[in-house]
């Protein structure tokens, strides 16, 4: 597979967020110049950002690995993505443009539609179409690029159920774009705070944390053991 070199970056995240690398596997340099068809150079600059993000870490013997999360810190962005997407709407109220609108106005009528039809996996990629719109309509370059990190971050760590009620979800959608469209910053935000919060409670860790599985063991052979005794 060749890709531009500016490009590997991408990539590289991408791969690691469908799992193609499992956590604390190894990314040798040599390996992945292979896979994506460019020198070492935008390799190596590649892995030096997605270590700044989290993706990666560097490890004495064995170079740059694919970062192992605790579930302390997935269950943290959960709780900054509650913070920062009602922000990212309040901006989005003050700063939106007319093409901001026109697409999210687009996105809204589109997943309700699919909503209607029960058509879960177009949902799924309107819906985080929609949210990377709210933030750029929020005008502030960093914001946006700390909740598109966030998205990435949590599709990595967490499953998400599809909602129990799409329809209502798109509903809400709606409701955060009218907030917008009329300049109703604090309506905006509440009501994103609200959509948030409920579509947080979908999240399923994919993984735990070596501390958990190991006290799973052992309270595991614990039980079994009270179990050999009381008998």
């Amino acid at each position: 597979m060749r890709i531009p070199a500016h490009s590997v970056c991408t990539a590289i995240r991408d791969d690691i967020v469908a799992g193609v690398y499992e956590r604390g596997s190894r990314l040798t340099e040599e390996l992945l110049a292979r896979r994506y068809g460019v020198s070492r150079v935008p390799v190596r600059e590649a892995l030096r950002t997605l270590e700044a993000e989290g993706f990666v870490v560097t490890r004495r013997h064995a170079g740059a690995c694919v970062a192992e999360p605790t579930e302390q810190e997935a269950a943290d962005l959960l709780e900054m993505r509650m913070l920062l997407e009602p922000l990212g709407a309040l901006r989005a109220a003050q700063r939106r443009t007319e093409a901001h609108l026109k697409v999210l106005r687009g996105l809204v009528r589109l997943g309700q539609e699919r909503a209607r039809r029960g058509n879960s996996e177009d949902l799924r990629s309107l819906g985080g179409w929609f949210h990377e719109t709210l933030a750029q309509s929020s005008g502030s370059p960093a914001l946006t690029s700390m909740l598109t990190q966030l998205r990435h971050k949590i599709a990595w760590m967490y499953a998400v159920e599809a909602p129990a009620d799409p329809v209502e979800s798109w509903v809400e959608h709606g409701a955060i774009v009218d907030a917008v469209a009329r300049g109703d910053g604090e309506r905006a935000r509440a009501v994103t705070a609200q959509h948030t919060e409920r579509s947080t409670v979908a999240h399923r860790l994919r993984f735990s944390s070596p501390a958990d599985r190991t006290e799973r063991v052992r309270n595991s052979q614990h039980v079994v053991n009270m179990t050999s005794l009381r008998h």
